[in-house]
């Protein structure tokens, strides 16, 4: 090759280099990517397919060299130029009163302060990860290393050099010949979340919490194993820093030597600086003035703690200026300038007395762990979620046990996980009951779903409120003017305790009700009366069957006629009705062999609601047999509801999602993507106008 083509490949090799070291800047720094991530992977393949044609041009702070290195079989020890010292901590206002206190009267007593001043603080967040230390040497990262004991840590190097946020090169003009750069290794609760989810599917470990898979992603001995899970880098200090100055001589700071002569003079400006080399800072930190300015950050940052993208269990307040650090100094293994306040914990253990099990709205049975009490999160915690069978058995959960409980913000406590060596022998493992504990129903769990659910939704008292207001719907019954809060009184009084008892209201009790005037419950009533001869497929669809949507009770209706045929169907009929699946057949076939259902459906014959019988007309007579319609956008003049009425009375179908089946869209004002996907597939768009067409109307 050419001396010409070489130096035009590696001005090339180069420039990819400094372009995805930007992307990845902008990405994980900014946090505002800048292309997409097609087109970064292209930039990547480029840059790889070139050094592979060229080995010679490979330089350790290429970007496709984050992971190289073989597995280690043991990590190796570092020993920090700057001991990486720990915090004194704070747990309530009282504690940063007196830190305020100290630090003011040492300042104000060597003249850094005036008589009356308020102490000007740097105020962060105390991010819940792993600490960790990074070198660089004339700008290319070639060390990193766990905090250890303060003196001595583990190498990392390896591993750390496949996180995306950590730079290889600084960025700038300055760069130091040496910074050693503090700061945290956390993984985000999203990302969490996705690595556990994918963890699961490969029946791998899974992690209790994000810091402890941050700790066990950067922990490996395989670098391979850290590239593939999603770490993040928050820079918040420095230890030993050598700069060049102009005659050519280095000069060497430490974050223990507070000088005029730093890059700043503040800890807030050594910060922007770190930035500006390239390394990711946080941008909740805060200058703060003074007590009332370090208690309204915590303040602010507690209240906005569940909304982070990452967990934190505390803030920290430094003093600003490095010269006032530099006078106050050290104690032991922390410093005088700075203190942690400490969020109440989120995590404690504790023993699991008992598993109950509730039933929700829905019908969903929870196992509920009866605790003894602890304090985490702020408050005294007796019970916590255990989500479902599944999860109680993947995280090995017994009666007995004792358990690690989380309690984040304001969110219902869970048991994380179960401590399995401290297992006593009367432990004993929980089972699901084989019926509701709230009404003696059978319960059922489908095969492809976690959840357990009572079959008695017409009776259950659970389940009241929410199977009413669901009958009571326009959908449904259409009963106007119950509404859910009324619904909610009337369950709570005792007055309604199934759908049938809806239909003995009169206008006299109605009216004693909160915000239920004579003029309301007389409507009320004409509408409940109105109610007792509904189509059928509106009787099967308020009767809230598992699996039964509108569309469903239409194609019940119509293929059998009456209430009566679709009581007795068995499974074999049922999925002889058209979309009837075995899923659904077996849900309608369960609902109705249920005693308790059966009993709710012969109270309301009782009280007189009989539904209109729907003979299955001929398909050949009907304009839209076999077809199904999407609906977008607001119509001139149909409802939603009226146009799907429309299109399943002449024998369609309405579906939510577009698909190469779908026949029509029919789109009115301010339709959205499903009128673009409709577009892109060559599906036929219509208007209200040319429904009603192709209805005859």
């Amino acid at each position: 090759m050419k001396q010409s083509d070489t130096r035009s490949v590696a001005e090339r090799i180069e420039a990819l280099r400094h372009e995805i070291d930007q992307h990845n800047y902008h990405y994980y720094v900014e946090d505002a990517p800048r292309i997409s991530d097609a087109e970064y992977d292209r930039l990547m393949n480029e840059l790889i397919a070139l050094e592979e044609a060229h080995p010679d041009l490979i330089t350790p702070y290429s970007p496709t060299q984050r992971v190289g290195a073989a597995p280690a079989s043991a990590f190796g020890s570092v020993r920090h130029a700057v001991m990486m010292r720990s915090l004194a901590n704070a747990f309530d206002p009282e504690d940063v009163e007196a830190f305020d206190k100290r630090v003011s009267d040492a300042l104000k007593g060597a003249g850094l302060l005036a008589a009356r001043g308020d102490v000007d603080y740097m105020a962060e967040l105390k991010f819940d990860g792993l600490a960790v230390s990074l070198r660089y040497e004339q700008g290319q990262l070639v060390q990193a290393a766990t905090r250890g004991d303060g003196q001595t840590g583990e190498d990392i190097t390896a591993n750390v050099r496949t996180v995306r946020s950590v730079p290889l090169r600084l960025r700038g003009k300055d760069i130091p010949d040496v910074l050693e750069v503090r700061g945290e290794m956390l993984m985000t609760r999203r990302d969490f979340e996705r690595l556990n989810a994918q963890q699961q599917q490969r029946r791998e470990k899974i992690f209790v919490n994000p810091r402890n898979a941050a700790a066990g992603s950067l922990r490996q001995l395989d670098p391979r194993v850290t590239a593939s899970r999603p770490l993040r880098f928050f820079a918040y200090g420095w230890g030993e820093i050598r700069l060049r100055r102009k005659d050519g001589q280095v000069d060497l700071f430490q974050q223990e030597a507070g000088d005029a002569d730093m890059p700043r003079d503040t800890h807030s400006g050594m910060l922007e600086w770190i930035g500006e080399l390239g390394l990711p800072v946080s941008d909740l930190r805060r200058r703060v003035k003074g007590l009332k300015g370090l208690l309204g950050y915590y303040e602010d940052i507690s209240e906005r703690r569940a909304e982070l993208p990452f967990e934190i269990d505390g803030v920290v307040y430094k003093v600003d200026s490095l010269a006032a650090q530099d006078v106050l100094g050290y104690v032991a293994r922390a410093p005088r300038y700075a203190v942690a306040h400490k969020f109440p914990a989120q995590e404690e253990t504790t023993v699991v007395l008992d598993i109950d099990v509730q039933v929700g709205r829905t019908g969903a049975l929870t196992p509920v762990a009866r605790l003894k009490p602890v304090f985490v999160g702020g408050v005294t915690v007796t019970n916590a979620t255990l989500h479902n069978e599944d999860e109680i058995r993947r995280k090995n959960i017994f009666i007995g046990d004792t358990v690690i409980v989380r309690r984040a913000g304001d969110v219902i406590p869970e048991v994380v996980a179960s401590i399995p060596e401290l297992r006593p022998e009367n432990a004993r493992a929980f089972t699901m009951p084989r019926a509701c504990p709230v009404c003696g129903s059978a319960v059922e769990r489908l095969e492809d779903e976690a959840a357990t659910r009572c079959t008695g939704g017409l009776f259950c008292a659970a389940q009241r409120k929410q199977s009413i207001t669901h009958a009571a719907g326009r959908k449904a019954l259409d009963i106007e003017g119950l509404g859910e809060k009324l619904v909610d009184q009337l369950v709570e009084s005792g007055r309604v305790q199934s759908l049938a008892d809806l239909f003995t209201l009169n206008v006299l009790e109605l009216s004693a009700y909160e915000r239920m005037g004579r003029k309301s419950a007389e409507n009320l009533v004409k509408a409940i009366d109105k109610a007792r001869r509904p189509e059928l497929s509106r009787l099967l669809f308020a009767l809230g069957i598992r699996h039964v949507g509108e569309t469903t009770a239409h194609d019940l209706a119509q293929h059998f006629g009456s209430l009566e045929a679709v009581m007795d169907a068995d499974e074999e009929a049922l999925l002889g009705v058209r979309d009837v699946g075995p899923v659904v057949a077996g849900s309608i076939r369960r609902f109705f062999a249920e005693p308790h259902n059966r009993e709710i459906v012969r109270a309301l014959q009782a009280a007189g609601v009989q539904p209109v019988h729907e003979a299955a007309p001929q398909s050949g007579s009907l304009p839209l047999a076999g077809k199904t319609l999407v609906l977008t956008g607001t119509l001139p003049t149909w409802t939603r509801d009226e146009a799907t009425r429309h299109i399943m009375a002449a024998g369609g179908k309405v579906s939510g999602s577009v698909s190469k089946k779908t026949a029509y869209v029919v789109a009115g004002e301010e339709a959205g993507s499903k009128l673009e996907k409709a577009r892109s597939l060559g599906v036929t768009v219509l208007d209200e106008d040319g429904l009603k067409a192709l209805l005859g109307l």
